[in-house]
């Protein structure tokens, strides 16, 4: 078994437009115990005062499989472990687990700790017993390890031997500047497991793009303790996904280190904590993004049809995930007929009603639409061809004007629309913050007349994209609207050369679209 040990709410909070809140990380900690990680790393208690609240706060989590760790560093250059005050906050903090760094490069020892070689050997020896002998489980990260290998080979083994005599628990082998590369750590590691009788774990840094591989490395080498950060936040370029690692162990390698059953709450997790850290999902990453089991080219998706492992490296639902069939221009008729699956359509590859939705998805794609980011769009564009959709109003016109009087006044915008249900017209009103806003207004006013259920549906995001640069002015944009109700969440699509005839087709789609399902 492999023992994970999650740095997210220490060594992820580092990264460039990270910031936790006190709730934040205490909300990640308790997900981190309920996914079944081994060991959750709180923080630094000696650093900030939020790392310091949360110390104070974590008992009342009762976690139940996690062990908590405090971080902090050996003593200082000549100076007793006793009176050392980062080592007492250690304590203070009353976790189970201590995690203390030391320096294993030389380089590091004379010119940042300004001290002789011996003298860190102590430092370290000294401080990992002193922790030991007030109870607390130690695991010693030897800070840059490979890096001072490579350079003294004997001292960075050194340290380890000062950590073991100490008593440590473990001894964990970082790549802190992240310029590793794979066979120089497996070559390393197996060295270190061969002199060194302790637990091996590892911990590093994705600065070449290698952290997931670097730390698979290093297991295979013997190392049994794993650190890293969920979706691989962290520093720099970030450190070692546990996502990734995880699935890696679990179902490429044979390495239990979560159950099935936790496996499959992976991408639930990781959506998780990107809508707590506030970042953008990673729609690319390995295992658990968006894109992950996506398919769109044509014979991938007839060969996925007939059986899944012939593009697939592992079921998606292993890891929580679903399988996505895209249809583009890159599309084949089996792409059709399994997306027509999905919206509940009876197609057959070779039918007329496919080779028209397939000849009608390429002209419009030419034109600038895509219709992977808005299938509500598509799917109203599959049944208006094959005559199971019903026409719900027409549009007879719409104006909109945006008035600004003055340098310091905010414009007006003010949307009029008229529009016909059952023969029935309808002429509306509607002012807003820009004329997208006043326009849905005026739909809206219009249709709720007839379909009162419209008054659940909202408008949760809106984006402009540019079709073709070198067109300045004149190019064509594409909208693309997002909608939601009390159920679920849907995106439409419209494209031409002016953006309110653009936001318009988005529009019109997505009222359609939530009015014409069930």
């Amino acid at each position: 078994m492999v023992e994970l040990y999650d740095t997210t709410l220490r060594d992820g909070s580092q990264a460039e437009g990270v910031n936790f809140s006190l709730a934040d990380k205490l909300r990640i900690a308790r997900k981190l115990d309920e996914l079944g990680i081994h060991y959750i790393e709180g923080g630094w208690p000696g650093s900030n005062l939020k790392d310091a609240a949360f110390f104070q706060e974590a008992p009342a989590l009762h976690l139940r499989r996690a062990k908590l760790a405090a971080f902090g560093c050996t003593r200082r250059p000549d100076r007793a472990p006793e009176d050392e005050p980062l080592l007492q906050t250690l304590l203070h903090s009353g976790t189970p687990v201590c995690t203390i760094f030391g320096k294993s490069w030389a380089l590091h020892v004379t010119e940042v700790l300004r001290t002789t070689p011996e003298e860190n050997l102590r430092m370290i020896r000294d401080s990992v017993a002193y922790l030991k002998a007030h109870g607390r489980e130690v695991i010693y990260d030897a800070e840059h390890f490979f890096d001072g290998y490579k350079q003294d080979p004997g001292y960075a083994l050194a340290t380890l031997q000062a950590a073991q005599e100490g008593g440590a628990d473990r001894v964990v082998l970082c790549d802190t500047n992240g310029g590793s590369l794979p066979w120089e750590v497996g070559d390393i590691t197996a060295r270190v497991r061969s002199l060194v009788r302790l637990p091996l774990g590892i911990h590093t840094h994705n600065d070449c793009e290698l952290a997931v591989a670097n730390a698979i490395a290093a297991i295979q080498a013997g190392a049994t303790h794993v650190q890293g950060t969920i979706n691989g936040v962290g520093e720099r370029t970030g450190n070692a996904s546990l996502i990734s690692i995880i699935a890696i162990l679990n179902l490429k390698m044979g390495l239990e280190c979560l159950r099935d059953e936790d496996l499959e709450r992976l991408t639930e997790f990781s959506a998780f904590f990107d809508e707590v850290a506030n970042l953008p999902p990673n729609e690319r990453q390995p295992f658990v993004g968006r894109c992950a089991f996506a398919h769109k080219a044509g014979m991938h998706v007839d060969a996925i049809a007939k059986n899944p492992h012939t593009f697939e490296q592992i079921d998606p639902r292993r890891v929580g995930n679903t399988r996505r069939i895209l249809v583009s221009e890159l599309s084949g008729s089996s792409t059709v007929t399994l997306k027509g699956k999905e919206f509940g359509l009876d197609l057959s590859r070779r039918s007329p009603e496919t080779r028209g939705i397939l000849d009608r998805i390429m002209r419009l794609e030419h034109e600038g639409y895509v219709f992977e980011g808005a299938e509500a769009s598509l799917e109203l564009l599959m049944k208006r061809a094959t005559g199971h959709y019903r026409k719900l109003f027409d549009l007879i016109g719409f104006r909109v004007i945006v008035e600004k009087r003055g340098h310091d006044e905010e414009p007006i915008t003010e949307a009029t629309l008229k529009i016909a249900v059952d023969g029935q017209q309808m002429l509306t009103v509607a002012e807003g913050d820009g004329p997208v806003h006043a326009l849905d207004g005026a739909m809206r006013k219009a249709l709720e007349h007839f379909y009162p259920e419209l008054q659940n549906v909202r408008l949760t995001d809106f984006k402009v994209r540019v079709v073709d640069a070198k067109e300045g002015t004149a190019a064509k944009v594409r909208v693309l609207v997002e909608s939601a109700d009390d159920r679920r969440s849907w995106s439409t699509i419209g494209v031409s050369t002016n953006i309110i005839e653009a936001s318009w087709q988005a529009l019109a789609d997505s009222v359609e679209y939530a009015l014409s399902r069930p």
